[in-house]
């Protein structure tokens, strides 16, 4: 089956740069649809331009206000509107016990996963309403519906994520707007890696003994792609997820257990 209702649409997608925002914004583009990205990491939106120069992107923290509007800005002179909001940016945090962990790991970790997308989602939602209809998608994660020791500040705000999807679900659905969460497994990637290499050394293992350990945990045994979940979040904005709101989709291969 070939989506429908993606060309021409015009998306903003952030922390695309690199990862799994660079795979979502190129499958946007190459859907047809005018994609403005941003991230923290100038040199990785370099490298992305070199590799797909339709997109355009500017340098942006999205945990502070004043970066998100002057983003805004700039995406609104580019794209003249917007039609779906991709809120993927997200830090990985600290990986420690919860008493080992700084107040200011916990605040920058809830600052780039929960705060970020709340100042995306309120200068988009005028936008959205201005259109009469529209997509906002939240990178939660399987950690947004299971705990993860030594993760706490991640995983809180992964859990608070799929709250504040479901509550723009019902503001939003009377304006033609829906509202999703993604809820990705392990994405292979150097996040990933990064991840696994801290948790084998907190739990003293090695990282091939966590990541066989991860595996096993997940039902068809292995990890994801970022075309995996780029290929979800297409459906969910095209004319084939017209009807699918307020939902923390998985695309996991079924995690039983972290």
């Amino acid at each position: 089956m070939e989506l429908t209702g993606l060309a021409g649409v015009r998306v903003l997608v952030t922390a695309g740069g690199s990862g799994i925002g660079s795979v979502i914004a190129a499958r946007f583009a190459e859907a047809g649809a005018a994609v403005f990205t941003c991230d923290v990491d100038a040199a990785c939106l370099e490298a992305g331009s070199a590799e797909g120069p339709c997109i355009e992107a500017c340098v942006a923290d999205v945990a502070r206000e004043a970066d998100v509007d002057r983003m805004f800005a700039q995406a609104l002179e580019c794209l003249g509107g917007l039609d779906i909001l991709v809120n993927n940016a997200g830090v990985g945090g600290p990986v420690a016990r919860v008493e080992d962990v700084s107040p200011s790991e916990w605040q920058r970790t809830l600052d780039v996963n929960l705060t970020g997308a709340f100042l995306c989602t309120r200068r988009a939602v005028p936008l959205l309403k201005e259109h009469g209809s529209g997509c906002i998608i939240n990178m939660s994660s399987h950690y947004g519906v299971l705990g993860g020791p030594t993760r706490a500040p991640y995983v809180a705000s992964k859990w608070a994520l799929i709250g504040f999807t479901k509550t723009l679900a019902m503001e939003l659905g009377p304006f033609g707007i829906r509202a999703n969460a993604i809820c990705p497994g392990g994405v292979e990637g150097e996040r990933l890696e990064r991840v696994i290499r801290l948790e084998a050394e907190e739990k003293g293992i090695t990282c091939e003994q966590l990541r066989e350990d991860w595996v096993r945990g997940c039902s068809l045994r292995t990890f994801v792609t970022p075309d995996d979940v780029a290929a979800m979040i297409l459906f969910l904005c095209s004319d084939q997820g017209a009807r699918i709101s307020g939902q923390a989709i998985g695309v996991d291969g079924h995690t039983e257990f972290i």
